[in-house]
């Protein structure tokens, strides 16, 4: 790819990774605004991740403590709930909205929520299709510089199947963003529900779980830059071959 098909792409990714670092400052300040806020439950992180799950029937999943802070995850395979050490054994607001988010992933899980099984689904897509999307497309353009195949599009076919398997990465990262929301969202009804936030202090968790959106949403643009770079890539590599010939 020549330098002017690249002015496009430089710029397209100054704005995601300034985006992306608005996202993230975002997602650390408000946890930490809401980190000094002592919830009225008095319920820890663990506590509320515990009762949640014992009011809505699900006793096979047991819960963790991961280093780091903001690294709380759900794994169904394992049938765990990691909470971070920020969140764990912490009783503020922020900590226990982010460890009710988890559980939100957990129900998702449990009620066979769509796009959650799609995202899971695609797991192993997008891990395959990262690793040969570009090995895929060299191998399209060396079978067109290469080999004599009369009138042949083998080569173009090659590389465009490496364009749809990172595709997979875009995909995933839109079915992410709704299963991250509906999570938020079941996470802020069932704290309420079971009396370990109070309606005024929903906002705040709220305002947390919001500013956690944004970074899916910079993963969005940033996978849909780097697959029309891929796209502009063969497509005009292989424009400019036929127009060679």
């Amino acid at each position: 790819m020549y330098w002017q098909d690249y002015i496009w792409f430089i710029f397209a990714m100054l704005l995601c990774m300034v985006f992306s670092a608005f996202a993230s400052a975002r997602v650390h300040s408000s946890f930490a605004k809401y980190n000094k806020v002592r919830c009225r439950s008095g319920l820890t992180g663990r506590d509320a991740v515990t009762r949640l799950m014992r009011a809505n029937g699900v006793n096979d999943i047991s819960v963790g403590c991961v280093n780091g802070e903001l690294t709380d995850h759900y794994h169904p395979s394992k049938k765990i709930v990691n909470l971070s050490e920020s969140t764990y054994n912490n009783d503020s607001v922020a900590a226990v909205a982010v460890a009710a988010h988890e559980i939100g992933h957990v129900m998702q899980n449990q009620n066979g929520y769509l796009p959650y099984r799609l995202r899971t689904a695609l797991v192993p897509v997008v891990n395959i299709g990262s690793r040969l999307a570009m090995p895929l497309v060299l191998v399209g353009l060396l079978i067109d510089m290469f080999v004599n195949l009369s009138n042949s599009e083998t080569g173009f076919y090659i590389a465009m199947i490496g364009v749809i398997l990172y595709g997979g990465s875009l995909l995933f990262a839109l079915v992410t963003l709704p299963v991250e929301l509906n999570a938020s969202n079941r996470a802020r009804k069932m704290l309420l529900a079971e009396g370990i936030l109070t309606e005024a202090e929903i906002p705040a968790a709220k305002e947390v779980l919001s500013a956690a959106a944004l970074t899916y949403l910079a993963s969005i643009l940033t996978s849909l830059v780097y697959f029309l770079r891929f796209l502009v890539y063969v497509l005009t590599m292989f424009g400019r071959r036929n127009n060679r010939r």
